[in-house]
């Protein structure tokens, strides 16, 4: 197969001055942001799924996208070129992680043993690609929603023998992971909701997928996967209730499984605004909760109802979501990847570069926005401030349980003050904000 990126030098930091439209501005992965590199705090990686496989396809027409490993060969020679042409991007580009689900990289094969053989001959070759370039997998996953079987979920579906199958590929997506060094590995439930409650057993369907996850915890466990779990929230699409809504929904179900300790949440901006939630509410609930892993970075079309998975570039809101990460302790196994797609009108090889190298510029430059927001403290003061009371004696008595309804009801009558409200102050706050992007 002829290179289908050699017309394209590698994307170099050229500093904020630069005129070249693929260069970094702002991404130099080698400077030092709050003691550690760009390149450490942000840990980008780029999917394979949306980059290399998606064909431009939406509900009203076909594939805009004719990428030289779509067509031309059998489908296991089709997925060695697509790996081909994904590392010489990996590499050109300069993130270094990438993500994948287990059928972007090998072929659905006629039998479940045959999809497990091609799976692990496709491994062979992921990871001799990465020996080769130094790539790293962020993490993996299986594809548990395209296939037809599917159709009425994999670990919800009514059908145990159905049920089998997605363990199956879970089972292997997870030791491919193992094998190429992942450092996560990600559970999405695509199509684990339902249409209507008139033909579903809810409470049976928690089950299900509280024990395939279970078992998933278990089998992390028997290879040393060192990474936790994660599971990607999304309140609807496919499905018109998804039981992963949001991270909040997450946590409870974690808690009932007792699975809290070994599974943490994937945060996909997109996700979070279509579950009615800011991007920046999700990460700080999560890190709250204790359950924070790593994030997908994308946007949605606030005129659209839809998952519409574009390249960030808002950075007010990146700001934020980065300030809330760095408030979080940062990244530990996870990192940010680009679940991102370009246009379907954006059909050159060049379109895949633009939409990375602004995406990564834009996080780069909500890092250091981040950092001017910490180093400054203002905003963590004001906060800090208008909690205080819950520092002082009273306010740890009643957080310790010392004190009773009773005990705290008496205390208000024997004061017999009343309390004036205090300003929150929220526009003083958004003007500040302001002043660090």
């Amino acid at each position: 197969m002829t290179s289908y990126f050699s017309h394209i030098a590698p994307i170099r930091y050229q500093g904020p001055a630069s005129d070249e439209a693929l260069a970094f501005r702002h991404y130099d992965k080698d400077r030092i942001v709050l003691g550690k590199t760009m390149a450490e705090h942000l840990r980008f990686a780029v999917c394979y799924w949306h980059t290399f496989c998606w064909n431009g396809l939406d509900p009203f027409g076909g594939g805009t996208f004719e990428r030289p490993w779509f067509q031309g060969g059998s489908p296991m020679e089709l997925a060695r070129q697509k790996a081909d042409a994904a590392f010489e991007f990996f590499e050109k580009l300069g993130a270094p992680y990438y993500c994948f689900h287990d059928r972007d990289v090998a072929p659905e094969g006629a039998t479940p043993k045959e999809s497990h053989e091609n799976l692990l001959r496709l491994v062979d070759v992921l990871g001799e690609h990465q020996q080769r370039t130094g790539m790293k997998l962020l993490w993996g996953t299986a594809n548990l929603f395209s296939h037809r079987r599917f159709m009425s979920g994999a670990a919800t579906n009514p059908d145990p023998e159905i049920f089998g199958l997605a363990a199956l590929q879970v089972r292997d997506a997870m030791d491919a992971t193992m094998r190429l060094g992942g450092e996560n590995y990600v559970l999405w439930g695509g199509r684990e909701g339902y249409e209507t409650l008139l033909n579903t057993d809810l409470k049976s369907e928690l089950q299900q997928m509280g024990r395939l996850l279970a078992m998933a915890v278990d089998h992390k466990h028997k290879i040393g996967l060192k990474g936790p779990i994660l599971i990607e929230p999304k309140p609807r699409e496919p499905t018109k209730h998804q039981y992963d809504f949001d991270v909040a929904t997450v946590y409870g179900f974690l808690k009932t499984y007792g699975l809290e300790n070994d599974v943490k949440v994937n945060i996909e901006a997109n996700h979070a605004t279509l579950s009615g939630h800011s991007f920046e509410h999700e990460i700080a609930t999560a890190a709250a909760l204790g359950i924070f892993g790593s994030i997908d970075m994308n946007r949605g079309d606030m005129q659209c109802g839809w998952d519409t998975d574009q390249f960030p570039n808002n950075l007010p809101e990146m700001a934020l979501a980065m300030f809330h990460i760095q408030r979080a302790g940062g990244f530990t196994s996870g990192g940010l990847n680009f679940d991102a797609k370009v246009r379907r009108q954006s059909i050159d090889a060049e379109d895949l570069f633009h939409g990375h190298v602004g995406a990564m510029d834009l996080c780069a430059r909500a890092l250091l926005a981040a950092e001017r927001m910490i180093l400054d403290g203002k905003l963590e003061s004001a906060v800090q401030q208008r909690y205080a009371g819950w520092r002082g004696a009273f306010g740890q008595q009643v957080l310790n349980g010392e004190l009773t309804l009773d005990a705290v009801a008496q205390r208000v009558l024997d004061r017999n003050t009343d309390v004036p409200p205090k300003s929150g102050r929220q526009e003083a706050m958004e003007n500040l904000l302001n002043r660090y992007v």
